[in-house]
Order: structure tokens, then C-alpha cells, then sequence
């Protein structure tokens, strides 16, 4: 269940570009043109490090805090926790009842013949079969919840970065643990706080 919801937590959050969308950065770059060839003394070579660089402002969000933050996190680790328990009583219960059922198979045994130990014995064998198409049925059922309730944070864990990066001048929003290595011009902001923010107060709007 860890694996599934780190997994989703573990996607990539990009915001928009100011002036640049989504759909076009995804594409080739368009061919540069070529560059004059013009005399030395008339335009002289400048060297790399003499070019001015602008600062960009990038900003990163920790899911996990997110997650454990925000009210809308909180509601879904409630809503999956309350989900899980109900589950896993419904499955403690059909188990005692199989159990019950294999002692009183063993306590008749040394009283049945062959035909019958056998026909007890498949018996028994689809109620487990029973039993566990029923716990991978629950488990299914769990995953389904998470996956939708994974969404729906990570929908307005976008949206919020988004907002957050257009009124503070941020070039993109990413998530923290993608920050490997950063240029001396790209300046780096937490920005989960702000982030985690937004999504309360939108959603406090709602209701």
C-alpha cells in the first residue's frame, strides 16, 4: 500500500511557464540560425563569462508534508485509514469462521471414510478459495481508494503551485527530492508552506 502511494506522491510537478506552455516545451527546439562569419577587428569575440546571467527563481514542493499538512491530506489518510480497518475486521471475521470450520472438518475425520474425508476436503478447499478471492477483492478495493484519493490531492497540490509560481514570478515548481543540481543563476524556494496554504484555503471556500 506504501509502495502504491509513494509512487504517485513521487511524480513530477511542473508549472506552467510564463510565456512558454507545457505542450511546447515538449517538442524540439527550433534549429538556431547559423552564425555570421564577420571579420575580428570589426566584432570581436566575447567571452562566455562576461555575458550577464538572469536569475530563475525555481520553487519546490515536499509531498510528503503535503500529505501530513494539508486538510485535504489529512481527510484522505482519515478516509483511507477508517476505509483499511472496516476491511481488515470483515477479513478477520471470515478467517475465525474458517478456522472454526477447519477444526470441526479434523475433529469428524477419524469418523469418515475415504469418500467422505474427500469430499470434506474439497469441501473445505473452495471455502478458502472463497476466502481468498475475498482478500483480493479487499485489496483491490483499498488500492482503488488510494489511487483516487492520490489524485485528487496531487490535482491540487498542480493547481495551487501553479498559483503560487504566477503571483510569485517562479519559472517552475518541481518536487524537492529532483532537485539533484542547480546552476549558480537558478536560485532555488521552498515553497510547500504557500502551497499547502492554497489548498486549505480553496478548499475551506467550498464547503
Amino acid at each position: 500500500m506504501k509502495s502504491v502511494y509513494k509512487k504517485i506522491l513521487a511524480l513530477l510537478l511542473v508549472c506552467a511557464l510564463p510565456t512558454l506552455s507545457i505542450a511546447e516545451s515538449t517538442t524540439k527546439p527550433a534549429e538556431q540560425p547559423a552564425l555570421a562569419i564577420t571579420a575580428p577587428a570589426v566584432t570581436p569575440q566575447i567571452a562566455p563569462q562576461a555575458l550577464p546571467q538572469a536569475a530563475i527563481l525555481i520553487g519546490y514542493v515536499d509531498l510528503i508534508r503535503v500529505s501530513t499538512e494539508s486538510e485535504t491530506g489529512k481527510a484522505g489518510q482519515a478516509k483511507l485509514t477508517a476505509k483499511k480497518d472496516k476491511l481488515q475486521n470483515q477479513i478477520e471475521s471470515k478467517r475465525k469462521q474458517l478456522d472454526k470450520q477447519r477444526a470441526a472438518i479434523e475433529a469428524k475425520l477419524p469418523t469418515l471414510n475415504q469418500k467422505q474425508r474427500e469430499s470434506k476436503a474439497k469441501e473445505f478447499q473452495k471455502k478458502v478459495a472463497e476466502y481468498q478471492k475475498y482478500v483480493q477483492k479487499a485489496d483491490n478495493e483499498l488500492q482503488e481508494l488510494q489511487q483516487e484519493l492520490s489524485r485528487t490531492l496531487f490535482e491540487k497540490i498542480e493547481q495551487a503551485a501553479a498559483e503560487y509560481a504566477k503571483n510569485n514570478g517562479l519559472t517552475l515548481v518541481t518536487v524537492k527530492r529532483d532537485l539533484v543540481y542547480l546552476a549558480g543563476n537558478v536560485i532555488p524556494q521552498d515553497v510547500t508552506e504557500g502551497v499547502v496554504k492554497l489548498i486549505n484555503e480553496k478548499g475551506r471556500q467550498k464547503k
